[in-house]
């Protein structure tokens, strides 16, 4: 979805963006804030998450989000942003949630190194086809 916002949503902020934005944007903030929710309630000492690394770093991605999504876009009432813009930037912190799907499950890395070994065949098969 990132990529598909980047390339279509072309107005400055979430208040002045198209209503498909706008509705995502807010699904994915809502869904991400529930998952966060539940991993903190599954916490059986409730201060241990401030000692799980992980927990912190999804929170602090979670508290950017809720902050891009729910307070700044009306704050700024689509005015300019200035430093404020920043959290634009922030947003490419979601892609280390990959990074952690990949550490999580070796076997994946596995199967997208072969499908990218595999790919280049494909292609070289497909373009034969294609001049034939």
């Amino acid at each position: 979805w990132i990529g598909v916002d980047t390339d279509h949503n072309h107005a400055e902020s979430l208040a002045d963006a198209d209503a498909i934005f706008k509705v995502v944007e807010n699904l994915f903030c809502v869904f991400f804030t529930l998952e966060l929710f539940i991993r903190f309630l599954a916490f059986s000492r409730k201060r241990d998450c401030l000692t799980n690394n992980w927990f912190v770093f999804d929170f602090c991605l979670v508290l950017s989000m809720i902050a891009e999504t729910w307070v700044l876009p009306y704050a700024t009432a689509g005015g300019d942003l200035g430093p404020i813009g920043l959290f634009r930037l922030l947003r490419l912190l979601r892609l280390t949630r990959m990074v952690r799907l990949m550490r999580a499950v070796p076997e994946l890395v596995f199967l997208i190194k072969g499908m990218l070994i595999a790919a280049r065949g494909v292609a070289t098969t497909m373009f034969m086809l294609l001049c034939l």
